[in-house]
């Protein structure tokens, strides 16, 4: 069992949250475990797959080491069955603070997502373990060093349109983390794992 700290920590320490958007449970395991096997052990599997919670169930148990979350979770009855299939950390696309409770109250981490100053500090104040900077594409790393000047308690993570060569930008502007979806997992297993491997080389270059 880990502490919420901890399991921040885990998610967020290589710089990278793997992103895993496909269409079935099939397709997510399969994507999902070529970015694990390929050493990205932070993995969020969004709830927009309808196959999402058999994948995390799935995954959870196949990589004890890893830590699998669960996306897009608007709810807290979707945050409960999250938690329950196996996710560690639940992200939303905005500030709920109905998820944010549940997920505490289970002894999950809380990414809810923000697109402004005041929504970031009003996550922060619910008790955001971290805060997903939601679509990064329409902001820039240095409106992070920005923020962060103002807030330099706010542990960010911008998601949304963000590639691979993208990422050192946004961690040296102050970023702890980015989350990467399809530009990091679409296409064959190993193509998808050269690029996990280029990627942490990168974050931590």
């Amino acid at each position: 069992m880990s502490y919420r700290w901890e399991i921040t920590a885990n998610a967020l320490r290589q710089g990278v949250v793997g992103i895993v958007r496909t269409h079935d449970a099939e397709s997510a395991v399969s994507a999902a475990r070529a970015v694990l096997e390929a050493g990205l052990r932070s993995v969020e599997l969004p709830l927009t797959n309808p196959g999402a919670l058999d994948a995390i169930s799935g995954l959870s148990a196949a990589y004890p080491d890893a830590t699998i979350g669960a996306g897009t979770v608007l709810d807290e009855a979707s945050a409960v069955l999250a938690i329950r299939a196996g996710a560690r950390f639940l992200v939303s696309p905005s500030v709920d603070a109905a998820v944010i409770r549940t997920a505490h109250r289970y002894g999950a981490a809380a990414f809810p997502g923000a697109g402004s100053v005041t929504e970031i500090v009003r996550a922060l104040a619910e008790g955001a373990d971290a805060v997903k900077v939601f679509p990064a594409s329409a902001l820039s790393p240095s409106w992070i060093s920005d923020v962060r000047a103002a807030l330099p308690q706010a542990p960010l993570v911008p998601t949304g349109g963000i590639t691979p060569e993208d990422v050192p930008g946004w961690l040296s502007a102050g970023a702890v983390a980015c989350g990467i979806g399809s530009a990091l997992t679409r296409g064959t297993g190993a193509e998808i794992a050269v690029r996990v491997e280029t990627l942490l080389r990168s974050a931590h270059g």
